[in-house]
């Protein structure tokens, strides 16, 4: 009898994950699996699926734009346009302020600046941030299925807990932001914690988001990813950091395979 090969090794296992990531970065092609169809009779079932919050859930960018500008008043006549403040949400509150300030962090007055912006978003930060349309029927309609819903973010860990009561009425039932002491994506520890908290597995999750950052979490915690096109990022962005699975309505998300 032939003795089955055994198959190889993708490319870039075991490799580290970046705990930055630049829009400037460069992301190489991946190998990826086909996408299994309802006849695929091996189709796994997702029992939880699991989002980013800004830009996947929720539209902030007024919010944090404002938020940026009211903080460079502080020690700068630099102001931001939505466009710009887009291009830098992602990687935590603390890193859009460092590329919203020229000099960044080496700027003498970033300090000052971003204690302003932390606590003039703390205020604002509900004043025009408004669920996409569509997403709380695609919510309820999962609840309603049966499915475990969670919010993993980089957005400080009080504003996450708060959206999810404010704007979903603690309908997530695993609601993490940045905290001290834990990594932020794209390192995988606050979708690994919200997978437990949630009573999951890699096997059973679905991460959504709209970014490459939401990518490289999903694939370091080894959860398939789901990107969203209505977002702070374009499909071309997003096909050029390794997607391959979009939506783009929060509809949509009830009719993908294993929902």
């Amino acid at each position: 009898m032939t003795r089955r090969a055994q198959p190889a090794a993708r490319e870039g296992e075991g490799m580290p994950f970046p705990f930055f990531v630049s829009e400037k970065a460069a992301f190489p092609p991946q190998k990826t699996a086909e996408i299994p169809t309802a006849a695929d009779e091996s189709m796994k079932t997702y029992d939880t699926i699991i989002f980013d919050l800004d830009g996947t859930l929720l539209y902030t960018l007024e919010d944090l734009t404002d938020s940026v500008n009211h903080a460079l008043a502080v020690c700068t006549d630099v102001r931001r346009t939505l466009e710009e403040v887009r291009t830098f949400v992602g990687n935590g509150v603390r890193r859009l302020m460092m590329r919203s300030l020229p000099g960044g962090e080496e700027n003498p007055h970033f300090e000052e600046a971003f204690a302003e912006f932390c606590r003039h978003y703390a205020e604002h930060c509900r004043d025009h941030t408004r669920p996409y349309p569509g997403v709380m029927k695609m919510a309820e309609t999962l609840v309603l299925r049966g499915k475990k819903l969670g919010i993993v973010s980089n957005k400080p860990d009080r504003e996450v807990k708060e959206m999810n009561a404010v704007f979903f009425g603690g309908m997530f039932g695993a609601a993490l932001g940045e905290r001290q002491g834990v990594r932020r994506k794209p390192a995988p520890d606050s979708l690994l914690e919200a997978m437990k908290e949630l009573g999951t597995d890699a096997e059973h999750a679905l991460y959504v988001g709209d970014s490459e950052v939401d990518i490289l979490t999903a694939s370091a915690a080894g959860v398939d990813c789901l990107s969203v096109t209505w977002g702070f990022r374009s499909q071309e962005h997003l096909q050029r950091a390794g997607a391959v699975r979009f939506i783009h309505a929060p509809e949509e998300l009830l009719s993908q395979p294993g929902i």
